[in-house]
């Protein structure tokens, strides 16, 4: 593993967030920042069993032949992110998987493998280790008061030093892996598509905001060596020469409260980030309630920052909300949700869907978060789940599908603006239903020839912007293939726009 080098980016640090990232220089949109290997990566915490080469869920019957834990085959036990690493360790002090008996339930076995990794690697690469990990923060005196310490100690620090023979390693030094792998992890996807976690020296640095200017891709080639799951970070939107660069830990479609309550409890810190502060997030309104009690009035936190102790009140009647309240309503609909999106992708899954969007139709602000949520998932259902798909949906299901996308998009273009993987995405599920639509009120006289190439148009430029974005993705990525579809059917359109008139 080369030393990362700084070229693009100076690290600083202050008594307040610790360590950030300024640009070196003016950045464009789309251009490449750096890219660089994981120092380590490993099952996340609470991860059931998997395989240690590939990381497919697995029953467990298939043992590896030289250290007994759970691989998918021969061919994955020989994986070198697990053969030269825990699986010599294991093998060497004779510390064997211990049977589950339901392969389906977190396994605490699984806790001590990403440290075990972490530590291999320091041996492996102490250059890297002094120079960019070594002083990643921790956040270890808050975890020491949390029952995580205590749980490490017995299940990590234990493990290793006991069982596994790691006695090499220190008490302190192990409970510092697992204190820096609880602040500064990215979570990435396999190619069988479950979640990993990974520590990346460079990336690591940057600092967290709610609407960042950087955007990182990670690219997985399943074969488990130091190229694997190698990030990739590209300016989303153009940077100038000494801004600080910021990326994103959450999910920034969620709700203000959220957020905020995901990076408490993972990452150890409140944001007050510009957006986290707005009541409004910066007119997105995607925390916003309506109001029950007035026509007009919708209902905003007064203090989001310090929600949910904050009361949240009507800007047009007296009507008032406890912060309390409003978390039980966001986590009651929060559940709704996650039970929807883990359905099969079916045609009961859009109704699923469209009934909690007509549920809380009358709660919640047109723009909302969840709304947001519902909008994203409908939008890539609608034209490709059976019985749904694009050739036989009728005009009003296209044009539900055109407003689903516009709305999306009023949010998106504030809080993921410029060459964002959602952005690209949406871009790409828009320009279809605007075809087939234009096509179809096109041949029964609603709109004229001047009004279908105006269409066919807009849809071109659709494409080409959702290409230049996408294609910028990972090959193997499914952002990727898209991109590569869009600027297929870009090139194919905008070459043969009359030709396509005519012969509508």
């Amino acid at each position: 593993m080369a030393t990362p080098e700084q070229a693009d980016f100076e690290e600083r640090r202050n008594d307040v967030v610790g360590r950030y990232a300024v640009s070196n220089r003016d950045l464009k949109a789309g251009e490449l920042i750096f890219s660089e290997k994981p120092f380590a990566y490993g099952p996340k915490i609470d991860s059931p069993p998997v395989c240690l080469g590939c990381y497919a869920y697995i029953d467990c019957t298939y043992l590896c032949s030289k250290c007994s834990w759970p691989v998918c085959n021969e061919t994955c036990e020989n994986i070198p992110a697990h053969k030269n690493a825990e699986c010599e360790v294991f093998a060497n002090a004779k510390a064997k998987f211990m049977n589950v008996q339901d392969p389906y339930a977190p396994c605490l076995q699984y806790e001590c493998i990403t440290p075990l990794r972490v530590l291999l690697a320091k041996e492996k690469h102490p250059d890297i280790w002094d120079k960019h990990v070594n002083c990643m923060e921790t956040h270890a005196k808050d975890r020491k008061e949390k029952e995580i310490w205590n749980f490490n100690t017995i299940n990590i620090v234990g493990y290793l030093r006991g069982p596994c023979k790691c006695d090499r390693f220190s008490e302190d030094l192990i409970h510092q892996v697992c204190g820096l792998l609880d602040v500064n992890v990215f979570e990435a996807r396999t190619i069988s598509g479950n979640a990993i976690r990974c520590l990346y020296p460079k990336l690591s640095t940057f600092s967290h905001n709610c609407v960042s200017n950087v955007t990182h891709s990670i690219e997985s080639n399943g074969e488990g060596n130091e190229e694997d799951f190698k990030v990739t970070l590209k300016a989303s939107v153009s940077i100038n020469k000494g801004e600080e660069l910021f990326t994103s830990y959450t999910y920034t479609m969620w709700p203000t409260m959220a957020r905020r309550a995901f990076l408490k409890e993972s990452k150890y810190f409140d944001c007050n980030c510009q957006r986290c502060s707005d009541p409004t997030e910066l007119g997105t309104h995607m925390s916003t309630l309506k109001c029950m009690k007035c026509d007009n009035g919708v209902i905003l936190s007064t203090a989001p920052l310090l929600d949910p102790e904050s009361e949240w009140k009507c800007t047009h009647c007296p009507h008032s909300l406890k912060g309390t309240t409003v978390q039980k309503v966001f986590k009651t609909i929060q559940e709704e949700i996650d039970q929807a999106e883990a359905m099969e992708q079916d045609a009961s899954a859009i109704e699923t869907r469209e009934s909690l969007y007509r549920k809380y139709r009358s709660i919640l602000h047109p723009r909302h978060a969840y709304f947001t949520i519902l909008r994203i998932s409908l939008a890539q259902m609608y034209g490709k789940v059976e019985g749904y798909t694009m050739d036989i949906l009728p005009n009003i299901l296209y044009e539900r599908k055109i407003e689903l996308c516009q709305n999306i998009m009023e949010n998106i273009n504030v809080l993921e603006p410029g060459y964002t993987r959602l952005r690209g995405m949406i871009l790409y599920e828009l320009h279809a239903p605007i075809i087939m639509l234009a096509r179809n009120l096109y041949n029964v006289d609603v709109i004229d020839k001047d009004e279908l190439r105006s269409k066919l148009q807009e849809a071109i430029k659709l494409l080409k912007e959702s290409s230049e974005i996408l294609t910028l993705e990972p090959e193997n990525s499914q952002e990727g293939m898209i991109g590569r579809m869009a600027n297929q059917a870009y090139i194919q359109l905008s070459s043969n726009l009359e030709d396509l008139i005519d012969n509508i």
